[in-house]
């Protein structure tokens, strides 16, 4: 049992810590602080599983579901950072953007199961998507290293430590197989940071001033502030959170035998957003299941939320232990970087394999895509884009994720869901030719 969940541990580790590698280094924090912070993310993420492996009362799925800090949040995270003056100040403001999302997605969770027709394939599909396609830029930032006032930014040298980490996770990935496969990030990690050791770029100074134990004070970084525009982006993020943790029921429920109904799916979003909204109490985010684990239940057939609970103990024992968490402080920026490309482009190509049963073949779901996508992708290719509109307004409109998704919903709900937009779902065989209703349209 200890083993299994150990596994489950390395399959989803540098899932959880790399979130707040993203929005702690956005925030300008320390080594030290970012040793925290990493630590109450582990720590809150052992006991979101808890709660929805073991269950309280009406709130968990019961089902071996590993849950940790969603990648969702990350960009409207940053771009909530970016638009505060007194960097100090940001954590506050996302927590208190975090809680207030949490709440109201624990209040929602019983009617979410009876909306998520509106979220199918081709919604969630485009906006897991945007959620890679929005992280990959801070890939390519940390493989050029960490200050990019720094001369040597962007060197051969970086660069190469980077290609290296991305080489050894690629070359695990495709000639080892079982545990040493799940963990080639992980693995890739540690090899890319002890590369880095003769070239001067490994620090292990956070390591020797960590202590063995510790525990993640309440409110670390201040007392959570509520700020509208924020709020708003990060209830965005939990709906596209809700969203995923149901389609991630459905699937282990097929995989383990025990189909989610609706009252499993409630419970299990009462235990998401529970989670998320207790996690600012001990500095963390919002929390959300770990599909890469749903694909370690299928291929290992350990189907006990047990073992998953054992994981969820290593995590909470991780959290505890602030010199384990700040081993991830130890890897440079590059490495951080190779590993990050296979990272968040596994994200991206998770997005696109929804789009793949989303029904392309039709014209209007094409259109939904092709614009959400667009939409989404804007803050990306063009930053100073939105730069005329007000500041509250640019922490929603500069967040791609958040702009993808309400794009997606709405254009969903008109051509798949009002009027005529069923009858109209004619085929096409490429994105730019007319549906057959359209082409037999009398000229007007």
């Amino acid at each position: 049992m200890a083993a299994a969940g150990l596994q489950h541990v390395a399959a989803m580790y540098a899932g959880v810590v790399a979130p707040p590698l993203v929005v702690g280094a956005a925030v300008g924090l320390s080594a030290g602080e970012l040793t925290f912070l990493t630590g109450a993310c582990l720590f809150t993420a052992g006991l979101a599983t808890f709660l929805q492996t073991l269950g309280i009362g009406g709130i968990g799925a019961r089902l071996p579901f590993v849950n940790g800090v969603t990648f969702a949040g990350v960009a409207p995270m940053t771009a909530v950072a970016a638009s505060v003056k007194d960097k100090s100040e940001a954590l506050p403001v996302i927590f208190g953007a975090v809680i207030v999302a949490g709440v109201l997605g624990f209040v929602a969770a019983p009617y979410f199961g009876k909306a998520v027709r509106f979220f199918p394939p081709v919604v969630t599909g485009s906006v897991i998507t945007l959620i890679g396609v929005s992280l990959l830029p801070v890939a390519f930032g940390w493989a050029q290293g960490p200050d990019p006032a720094a001369a040597d930014y962007g060197s051969p040298t970086s660069l190469g430590l980077a290609a290296a980490t991305l080489l050894v996770v690629l070359v695990l990935r495709r000639f080892t197989r079982g545990f040493v496969k799940q963990i080639a990030v992980l693995l890739g990690l540690v090899v890319g940071t002890l590369v880095a050791i003769p070239f001067g770029v490994t620090d292990f100074g956070p390591v020797a001033a960590a202590d063995v134990v510790g525990f993640p004070t309440p409110f670390h970084f201040g007392a959570p502030e509520f700020r509208l525009a924020a709020i708003l982006s990060l209830c965005v993020v939990m709906v596209v959170s809700m969203t995923e943790s149901t389609a991630d029921m459905l699937a282990l429920g097929e995989i383990v035998d025990r189909p989610a109904d609706e009252r499993t799916i409630a419970a299990g979003l009462r235990a998401d957003t529970l989670g998320s909204a207790l996690s600012p109490l001990f500095n963390g985010f919002m929390c959300s299941a770990f599909a890469q684990n749903i694909g370690l239940v299928a291929m290992t057939r350990i189907r006990s939320r047990y073992v998953v609970a054992t994981g969820g103990g290593f995590l909470v024992l991780m959290g505890l232990c602030p010199m384990a968490a700040s081993l991830i402080a130890v890897v440079p920026r590059p490495v951080l970087g190779g590993a990050g490309v296979v990272l968040f482009g596994s994200v991206a190509a998770s997005g696109i394999q929804t789009l793949v049963r989303a029904g392309l073949e039709k014209d209007n779901n094409v259109l939904i895509v092709a614009v959400s996508l667009a939409v989404g992708i804007i803050p990306i290719t063009a930053p100073g884009f939105y730069h005329a509109f007000p500041q509250t307004a640019r922490i929603v409109l500069d967040s791609g994720i958040s702009t993808g998704c309400v794009t997606a919903v709405v254009l969903n709900l008109v051509f798949n869901h009002l009027g005529r937009g069923r009858e109209d779902a004619g085929e096409v065989t490429h994105p730019m030719e007319a549906g057959e209703d359209l082409a037999a349209a009398p000229a007007r």
